[in-house]
């Protein structure tokens, strides 16, 4: 059962709870959370796929919303959203290895996505996928919308959602 935290989305935080796992999925709102979203980043990208530290840290990190989900209060999963004008972007997607395949990348995209169209600033969402993601990001309503490229040594692709607003309806 998901229970939705908050009455606005700068407080949304999404718990679900069975026998087993407690899962937390929240905007990072410490140094020290930050600080565990890196450690991920670190691990997944820099020490599993071999992401050159140069790239993954881009200097991009203070000016970017992020999310961290925890697994019985430990950090297992991070994603790293960046407003403009006109869009936004998810980026830095990682889940640690002993934590892939159970839901919990679905679990952070689908909590990141909900925290966009709450905040009402845009009507696309971007994101770049590793090639083998694709898949994943197309049954979460993404397009492919741009050729194959390679990013820190590894294959992506562009993708795009567009952001439907829902009618206002006037009352009188």
């Amino acid at each position: 059962m998901w229970i939705w935290r908050g009455c606005c989305c700068s407080k949304l935080e999404v718990k679900e709870s069975d026998m087993k796992e407690n899962v937390i999925v929240r905007r990072v709102t410490s140094v020290l959370d930050l600080e565990s979203c890196r450690s991920i980043r670190k691990k997944v990208f820099i020490e599993e796929q071999k992401v050159p530290e140069e790239e993954e840290w881009d200097g991009l990190d203070d000016q970017s919303q992020h999310t961290i989900l925890e697994v019985n209060k430990i950090p297992a999963g991070t994603a790293r959203v960046r407003y403009s004008a006109e869009k936004v972007k998810i980026e830095r997607v990682a889940i640690l290895y002993e934590y892939r395949g159970k839901g919990f990348g679905k679990k952070i995209i689908e909590y990141v996505i909900k925290d966009i169209i709450y905040s009402g600033k845009v009507d696309q969402i971007v994101l770049v996928a590793q090639n083998h993601a694709i898949p994943f990001y197309e049954k979460m309503g993404f397009m492919v919308c741009g050729p194959e490229y390679m990013d820190g040594g590894i294959a992506h692709k562009d993708m795009v959602m567009r952001i439907v607003p829902k009618k206002s309806v006037l009352l009188i």
